[in-house]
């Protein structure tokens, strides 16, 4: 009789949990619409002619059923970063990895669910550059009836940092394309898609976060800038961390942030400071020694409702100098998990990854005007010395499940063919990789660690990983060459956080850790897009497990066809 009653009750609590669970239907246009910043109107491309584009508000265990209509005249797919797509990695969205894209005039409905994470993600454009304009916010609230692992806030707001360019981002990287150099860097930096007070002609439009005095509100940071890490603080005022990429975290005080391009934060502000008005803040961090970047400062105002002089001058924080990796670092090391984790003990798979840049020689006879990199090359990069080449008459995803030969080989290198000092002075032999479509497989279940190592070709700097399909445990970082004798005992096997995008640090490494239960084609790369055209990525293809429950699901039938 108890053994029934017991059973009655888990399904009376699973049947619960579905009727709690709801689908949200949304319909996404892609199209270009006028947009005028800087002083300059320009055509962007916006999904419904939106900048940033719409957020998705949703619970914990709900569906997305999310229609994409491509109204451009670009290629175009949509990645729901960050989500694990459990079996339905024909949902994730990368162009050529786990789906063609959908072409002008074309459509496909994502369909999945957000499973076990709480807190903010993102959806952007994964094609060509159109990420810039292509964005938006995912807010991921407990379960119906659960709550925070904190107070309940008396409110949330979503910030949303990225880059602007007065010109066309496709035809910025298309010209770089061409030339084989550095494409030109953005011309501002935006909070929810306006530049701010210190940007020309940008004052009415800078966007405002309304406060009352003694609330404690939580704040979601989001990275969606192109190429570039950013620092990101808020003058007079404290900013607790909760949660990173939909993990809660322990709690901990700062007074800035670091996020790389694909992470978000998720930060509690109490509102105990002078009714005023305060500025919201975010500037480079740029660590690749000599580069140009976008060296401007993109600013929010956080507003007291009851502030004396609603016409004041805000109060401008200060933000740590575009070198400043000890900032970073004391940063991104302050992160935990709130108890202890199921990080793997045992390892399975351990890979040892190089991740950095590169530069092709041009053949004999190239004109100048396409070898416009130091010394007439071309700029490239790669991990373990394969330059990434995407597909481009399947998806990586279509051709694993339909056994279509010829599309990529699977002898991706689990460590480096050549052993070197990564971070030191590297001999000229080593600068230029090989190009391929190589991936590494991983059975159902595989426990993986993986040590990524930064170098110092061309030159060092701090690279956002990003992992599809999998959430990674981080469990160490540090500086110089990975040394398993000596860095293995300063691994975190307790309360290590749990990422989807890890920063790289300059000239350093990071350790993560995984366990391989998502089958499928999931890529591996560098979250600043012109490493990732340059080839700084690696796909892991999963197997199956055994049954329904480990094994992808079957493509849709509106799947894109290249």
């Amino acid at each position: 009789m108890a053994h029934s009653t017991i059973t009655f009750l888990s399904f009376l609590l699973f049947f619960s949990s579905l009727a709690f669970a709801k689908t949200h239907y949304h319909d996404f246009v892609v199209q270009s619409t006028k947009v005028t910043r800087l002083c300059k109107t320009r055509t962007s491309i916006t999904v419904n002619g939106q900048l940033p584009g719409p957020t998705l508000e949703v619970n914990n265990g709900d569906s997305l059923v999310i229609k994409v209509v491509n109204k451009a005249k670009y290629n175009v797919t949509i990645h729901w970063h960050g989500v694990r797509q459990m079996r339905t990695a024909w949902a994730d969205g990368p162009e050529f990895i786990t789906q063609c894209p959908i072409r002008p005039g074309g459509s496909y409905t994502y369909r999945f669910i957000i499973s076990g994470q709480e807190g903010t993600l993102w959806w952007h454009a994964h094609s060509s550059w159109l990420r810039a304009t292509v964005y938006g916010a995912i807010v991921i609230r407990p379960k119906e009836g659960d709550s925070y692992p904190f107070a309940k806030p008396k409110g949330d707001s979503v910030i949303i940092l990225a880059e602007w360019w007065n010109a066309n981002p496709v035809d910025v990287i298309r010209q770089a394309t061409r030339t084989g150099g550095a494409p030109n860097v953005s011309d501002a930096y935006t909070i929810n898609g306006q530049p701010g007070d210190l940007y020309n002609c940008s004052r009415k439009d800078t966007v405002i976060v309304p406060w009352n005095s003694g609330d404690t509100k939580l704040i979601r940071v989001i990275n969606a800038a192109l190429n570039q890490q950013l620092f990101f603080t808020i003058a007079n005022h404290k900013l607790t961390v909760v949660g990173a990429d939909a993990s809660y975290v322990k709690p901990f005080t700062t007074s800035v942030l670091m996020l790389g391009p694909g992470q978000t934060t998720d930060v509690l502000i109490n509102g105990d400071q002078p009714p005023g008005q305060y500025y919201i803040a975010a500037r480079a961090y740029a660590s690749a020694q000599g580069a140009p970047f976008d060296n401007t400062t993109t600013t929010a105002i956080l507003n007291y409702k009851n502030s004396p002089n609603p016409a004041s001058n805000p109060i401008m924080p200060s933000l740590p100098p575009f070198n400043d990796t000890r900032t970073a670092t004391a940063f991104t090391t302050s992160f935990r998990s709130p108890g202890k984790t199921l990080v793997p003990t045992t390892i399975d798979e351990n890979l040892f990854i190089t991740a950095g840049l590169g530069i092709n020689q041009c053949p004999p006879k190239s004109k100048n005007s396409t070898c416009q990199a130091p010394n007439g090359t071309r700029f490239t990069a790669s991990m373990n010395n394969v330059s990434f080449v995407l597909p481009s008459n399947y998806s990586l995803l279509q051709a694993h499940h339909q056994g279509i030969p010829g599309v990529f080989t699977t002898d991706f290198p689990a460590r480096p063919p050549v052993s070197f000092d990564y971070t030191g002075n590297v001999s000229r032999s080593l600068w230029q990789p090989v190009r391929g479509t190589k991936v590494y497989n991983l059975k159902y279940g595989a426990r993986v660690q993986v040590v990524l190592q930064g170098t110092s070709i061309f030159t060092a700097e701090n690279h956002p990983i990003h992992l599809h399909g999998y959430d990674f445990y981080v469990v160490a970082e540090g500086f110089g060459n990975f040394d398993p004798k000596t860095d293995t005992a300063k691994f975190n096997l307790v309360d290590p956080p749990l990422r989807n995008t890890v920063s790289l640090p300059v000239k350093g490494w990071a350790v993560i850790r995984f366990v391989a239960d998502n089958p499928g084609t999931w890529i591996m790369h560098c979250h600043l897009d012109v490493h990732i055209g340059w080839g700084l990525a690696m796909v892991f293809v999963v197997d199956n497990g055994v049954g329904q429950l480990e094994t992808l699901e079957q493509p849709p039938e509106d799947l894109p066809v290249c």
